[in-house]
């Protein structure tokens, strides 16, 4: 069992014998890959605590991913060898610019068919100087593999309520899933890139394009899902850490990576128990990240 990042530890006695009650069933541990790397939203924080869940309440083998020395260098992610025997990748990465082993590690795994899921600033998870042979990934690999690249938002000072897209609310995914309020500033991404299913849509509150409004509409969808060739995909816009705090944003998540797994979630959703306890952490100082 792993040692989850910047001193967080989580038992591995429940994981083991959940994954023993599996193998007795016959059914294999899938294995889910969480890779981090966002130095926004304290993925290196809010993805263990995910993947705790999965292994204590779904028997599900997990390794996470983690940029190094700290969550905001851009140019290393330790761990990324664990894509090589995975099943899944839940990715939530902002402006990285990866050596080329690193880089190709994950557009092989995005390449096999196996499942694909994206957190927030995966619409825009690279970011390579002009005229290098990968800027093109800058726009291409959030809008082609997860339906969006980085467009804007609606303020840090905003947050989003979300609710359900009621013509989709019998989809596997949204079970269990309510209504809530998202810490989150609401992004622009409309229209998605080809075609998605949406499940849920986001309404910003006390956002600074009020007066922008028939540019940027106060209302977005905030998590759907596409076919990535033969890959199936889940994404959400959503990520802030106070988000994760919510049960239904952490059901949101869950769900989305059994389903791009292609495993059967729960009639009423997957439990969404936190492992210990779960404080957000606070977010980083956003006047000193990188320029957009």
């Amino acid at each position: 069992m792993r040692v989850t990042d910047y001193g967080l530890r989580v038992t591995s006695a429940v994981v083991l014998a959940l994954a023993m009650c599996g193998a007795l069933a016959g059914q294999p541990s899938p294995h889910v890959v969480f890779v981090t790397g966002d130095d926004e939203y304290r993925s290196e924080v809010t993805m263990p605590m995910v993947a705790a869940i999965l292994e204590a309440r779904h028997g599900i083998r997990t390794s996470v991913a983690y940029a190094r020395p700290t969550p905001q260098t851009a140019d290393n992610i330790q761990g990324l060898e664990a894509l090589d025997t995975a099943d899944s990748i839940v990715l939530f990465t902002r402006f990285r610019a990866l050596p080329e082993d690193q880089l190709q590690r994950i557009l092989r795994f995005v390449e096999s068919g196996k499942g694909l899921v994206g957190l927030r600033t995966s619409t825009h998870a690279f970011q390579y100087k002009a005229g290098h042979p990968h800027e093109g990934l800058n726009d291409a690999f959030g809008r082609d593999v997860f339906g969006q690249k980085w467009i804007t938002h609606h303020g840090s000072q905003s947050s989003t309520d979300v609710t359900v897209q009621a013509t989709n609310a019998s989809h596997p995914i949204l079970r269990g899933v309510v209504p809530f309020h998202a810490r989150s500033w609401l992004y622009h991404v409309d229209p998605l890139n080809g075609p998605a299913t949406v499940l849920l849509n986001g309404m910003s509150v006390n956002s600074n394009k009020t007066a922008r409004q028939t540019e940027f509409p106060l209302t977005q969808p905030v998590a759907w899902t596409r076919q990535y060739k033969q890959s199936r995909v889940f994404f959400t816009t959503l990520g802030h850490p106070d988000d994760f705090a919510a049960e239904p944003m952490r059901r949101l998540v869950l769900n989305g990576i059994l389903w791009a797994l292609r495993r059967d979630v729960p009639s009423g959703g997957a439990d969404a128990g936190v492992v210990g306890t779960y404080t957000p952490p606070e977010t980083y100082d956003l006047s000193k990240l990188p320029p957009r």
